[in-house]
């Protein structure tokens, strides 16, 4: 398997894959960007806690570094893998979470500012199947086509060893009141956790986590994805070294920045691509807060920019 210092040379996308248009989402002009995180040190108890960029790469803590949101609900009231994703319709953010390392539900609570979070709950995703192990990582896309966000996050359903036997699996909303039946959403054969998705020129694009430990693998890999119906496109080469989890990406001056945590090693990484074909290590150029763990990166807008900065 590559270690860091060598992996980024050798990485080369499969030639059937696509080359990625310059044009895609970023920052409003006068804006940045926010990470939603949690800290391991705590296993999540503490909540959800924000961090702020100017420039996409170097991110401090706001409210320094106490959390914002508490959590209330779930099987163990954690606040694991934080996910944040704005409506495009409506402007409310909503935040889906990991609520318990076993169990059904996954959290779920809604904020105009970022700031000041509506009641959470609990929804039990994963209630209809039997022998369901846990509930991982949701993760929030807004399916443009159809009107809706989409869920997915990662369960192991049945025996299958310490490690699990992870498939991603997801469910549909327009409103976090109603929700369609969940079902088998990604199955490439092998163990999956840790999806995140970036738009970008209309392709919806897919990073995902090959959990697999023998042969090593733990990996970050993409590919190209069609939310409504679910359709895949071939994963590419490993775009991380082994052991990397909690992949977020975001556009930064036209460049996709792959985010990971380094969680065996205790800190964040980040690769860069324009084209999607070849990927440079950027791990120099990044900050992120101490002790932060997989977390997600949107663009906000100047206003909200500058709000947050004032919690200190």
């Amino acid at each position: 398997m590559l270690d860091r210092r060598t992996f980024c040379g050798r990485v080369a996308l499969a030639a059937t894959l696509p080359a990625f248009a310059q044009r895609a989402a970023a920052a409003p002009a006068g804006g940045g960007y926010a990470f939603s995180y949690f800290r391991n040190a705590d296993n999540g108890g503490a909540g959800m806690r924000l961090a702020i960029s100017e420039d996409g790469y170097r991110y401090r803590a706001v409210r320094n570094g106490a959390p914002i949101l508490v959590p209330m609900v779930g099987e163990n009231k954690l606040m694991r893998d934080p996910c944040i994703a704005r409506d495009p319709q409506t402007g409310l953010y909503h935040m889906v979470w990991t609520t318990s390392w076993t169990g059904v539900t996954i959290g779920h609570a809604s904020s105009r500012d970022l700031i000041h979070w509506s009641e959470q709950q609990a929804v039990p995703v994963m209630a209809a199947f039997p022998d369901t192990r846990n509930s991982w990582a949701p993760e929030l896309v807004w399916d443009a086509r159809a009107r809706h966000f989409v869920i997915v996050w990662a369960s192991t359903v049945g025996k299958a060893g310490d490690e699990g036997d992870h498939r991603l699996y997801a469910t549909t909303t327009r409103d976090f009141r109603r929700f369609t039946p969940t079902q088998l959403f990604y199955d490439p054969g092998f163990s999956v956790i840790d999806a995140t998705f970036l738009e970008r020129d209309g392709r919806m694009l897919m990073f995902v986590k090959d959990e697999r430990r023998d042969p090593l693998r733990k990996v970050i890999q993409w590919c190209e994805v069609s939310l409504s119906p679910p359709r895949f496109g071939p994963l590419s080469a490993p775009i991380t070294p082994a052991w990397s989890e909690g992949p977020t990406a975001v556009v930064v001056d036209g460049e996709i920045v792959l985010f990971f945590d380094r969680y065996t090693e205790k800190h964040y990484d980040a690769v860069a691509s324009r084209d999607g074909r070849t990927w440079r290590d950027v791990s120099d150029r990044i900050a992120m807060p101490a002790g932060a763990n997989h977390g997600t990166i949107i663009p906000i807008g100047a206003a909200r920019l500058k709000a947050l900065a004032a919690l200190g």
